[in-house]
């Protein structure tokens, strides 16, 4: 059993879009003032899709969404030369290669990207070959069906963030998420703005719904000290992301407050840096991404380490590579679900990619026990939307 072939394709989408609206979603460039909304920074309207090939005929499929272009010239330079004639089956050998060769330049960010989206693309190629699913290789299903809670609810005015999430509610969603839109810039008057948020969507969906609350890295420590007293009313499920990911004092320091739980990890790349997390009693949530943290070979070992300390692990992102790893364990309760719209953050890109990723049904999503590996096909006939950078 050989690879044959490593295949990267960059794909930007060059259709109409959603503008987002002025405080559309916090995020870190916010602080700086900018004469522009900085929410335009974090639009990610290009993917990268990675395909290795085997003697047997196979085809694993990964991808990443983080800075494409530059996460293909490392697969291409880097990782496609390691992975040329190995067994896919070595996986622990092959991510062990890939980043100790990379480890100078790649350990977190860009490196650790490039390397999940081909990991996951042997684990694709892995249950392809054995004709089985890969949660089947990573212990088998948890639960019957997967619960999700829905992502959007994007800051907005107040009469269409009701509509949006008494939609979901009516969707038989059991839990969702919304976006704070005002950060230390925007002072107290801002603070209000965002309890309006919070309060508008938990007069709308009741006390019996989870509610979450994502800042996105836009807040500074002393303004997330300020917020967060005020939220205690909401009953919220967590806070996201309320500082900046390597300020793992603040993290602690604000999940001391014993106030609302405190998420995060969504922008963390290593085991490591997981365990500084966990030794730094820093969260109460564990969110990596499956194509961030190295892929599913390392995302199993973060899951579980989190076991361990019975930390929930709630992965960032919909899509059928987390999903797999929610279905395998049972310190993931629930997932993450970005509801199929029209391109708006980018978030939604994959519905517009991919083949087989799963729909909500009454708040749950169910993974097929006949489909191989994750599940999914290309739709190259989709692709013709985009711009296809070989």
């Amino acid at each position: 059993m050989k690879i044959t072939d490593v295949r990267a394709r960059v794909v930007e989408w060059k259709q109409k879009t959603v503008p987002p609206q002025p405080h559309f979603c916090t995020n870190p460039a916010d602080l700086l003032d900018l004469p522009t909304d900085t929410m335009s920074t974090f639009r990610f309207h290009s993917w990268l899709i990675v395909e290795v090939a085997s003697d047997s005929g196979e085809v694993g499929i990964g991808n990443a969404a983080l800075s494409p272009r530059v996460t293909k010239q490392v697969i291409d330079l880097y990782l496609k030369p390691i992975l040329m004639g190995q067994n896919p089956f070595d996986y622990e050998y092959l991510w062990q290669h890939m980043y100790r060769r990379t480890i100078a330049f790649g350990r977190k960010g860009i490196g650790m990207v490039a390397i999940s989206a081909v990991d996951i693309a042997l684990w694709d190629l892995m249950g392809k070959i054995l004709k089985q699913p890969v949660f089947r290789l990573l212990g088998g299903k948890t639960k019957a069906k997967i619960p999700v809670y829905a992502s959007r609810l994007y800051s907005q005015p107040l009469d269409e963030l009701r509509k949006e999430a008494a939609l979901y509610k009516s969707q038989g969603f059991r839990a969702m998420k919304v976006r704070f839109g005002w950060g230390p810039l925007d002072g107290a008057e801002g603070m209000q703005r965002n309890l309006d948020l919070v309060r508008a969507t938990r007069e709308t969906i009741g006390d019996e719904i989870d509610l979450m609350a994502d800042a996105y890295m836009g807040w500074t420590f002393e303004y997330a000290r300020r917020m967060i007293p005020l939220l205690a009313d909401y009953h919220l499920r967590w806070v996201e992301e309320p500082v900046l990911p390597d300020d793992i004092g603040g993290y602690a320091a604000l999940r001391a407050l014993n106030v609302v739980p405190i998420s995060g990890g969504e922008h963390e790349f290593t085991l490591y840096g997981f365990r500084e997390l966990i030794d730094a009693k820093a969260v109460d949530v564990i969110q990596f991404d499956t194509n961030r943290v190295g892929g599913i070979t390392q995302a199993r070992k973060i899951q579980a380490l989190a076991e361990a300390y019975e930390i929930p692990v709630i992965p960032h992102a919909g899509q059928m590579h987390n999903f797999h790893v929610v279905m395998s364990s049972l310190n993931s309760p629930m997932a993450e679900y970005f509801p199929p719209v029209d391109v708006e953050v980018g978030n939604e890109l994959f519905w517009y990619i991919f083949k087989g990723e799963p729909l909500a049904k009454n708040g749950y999503i169910e993974l097929d026990e006949n489909a191989p590996g994750l599940g999914l096909t290309i739709d190259e006939q989709a692709l013709k939307k985009f711009e296809v950078i070989e």
